[in-house]
């Protein structure tokens, strides 16, 4: 599962970072409260995770097994404190929207997921694809989450004003608890859809989580539960 389409529709459906494997939380929760900073923090961790896998894979023979975990925190380190100062000197009112939230890109668990469960153990070219794919996972899911954040708590999408002059915008969308509701919502509409389709008979494959450990049938050789197994067997049979 290594060509370009396959590693987009990967991140953007199959593995969704937010409404699938439920990772990259804090920021998810966080920065939604309206849609230009879902999509501006997505679009930043995206630019971060493309670059880092890219740099990962090309380094993979090189950067020694025992230190891998160090080595990846430094490249993606280096890539955030990039984008962040240009984010500060060209898109500074995202800067200021998106704050501390920037610099915790370096330990978003989405980033260091994938250079260790892909960009470590596969060439450079699908890492890119798998990095841009699971980017606009992120990108897609913060940006509906902020839209309807918005939408409800302000009466607005993008800043522009929707909603009729007599609406009462909910304020609780744009705090705290909204980030919950709203991602939890999304979520079991996605669910719903799956179980829907699979009892008419459709493929809902693509709709589903990234690993259910069922390492056996699992097709993905760089998969990190089905290595441990294969690693485990080994010393077994030794």
């Amino acid at each position: 599962m290594n060509s370009a389409k396959e590693r987009l529709v990967n991140g953007i459906v199959k593995e969704n970072p937010t409404f699938v494997l439920m990772l990259g939380m804090c920021p998810t929760l966080a920065v939604t409260t309206s849609a230009i900073n879902g999509l501006g923090m997505g679009l930043t961790t995206m630019v971060v995770l493309a670059l880092s896998n890219v740099f990962i894979s090309l380094l993979r023979g090189i950067i020694p097994d025992k230190v891998r975990i160090p080595a990846f925190i430094v490249i993606i380190a280096s890539f955030v404190t990039m984008v962040e100062l240009l984010l500060q000197g060209f898109i500074p009112f995202l800067y200021d929207a998106l704050g501390i939230y920037i610099p915790l890109i370096v330990v978003n668990c989405i980033i260091l997921g994938r250079a260790e469960a892909y960009a470590y153990k596969n060439p450079v070219i699908p890492s890119l694809f798998d990095g841009i794919g699971m980017g606009l996972g992120f990108s897609v899911a913060l940006t509906c989450i902020g839209a309807v954040r918005e939408l409800l708590g302000a009466g607005e999408i993008f800043g522009v004003h929707i909603m009729p002059e007599s609406y009462v915008p909910v304020s609780i969308f744009i705090m705290a608890p909204g980030a919950f509701f709203v991602l939890a919502t999304l979520t079991a509409i996605q669910n719903k859809v799956k179980i829907a389709g699979e009892k008419k008979g459709k493929d809902m494959s693509k709709i589903q989580s990234g690993c259910n450990s069922d390492c056996m049938n699992c097709s993905d050789s760089g998969c990190t539960h089905r290595l441990y197994d294969e690693k485990a067997g080994e010393g077994d049979k030794k």
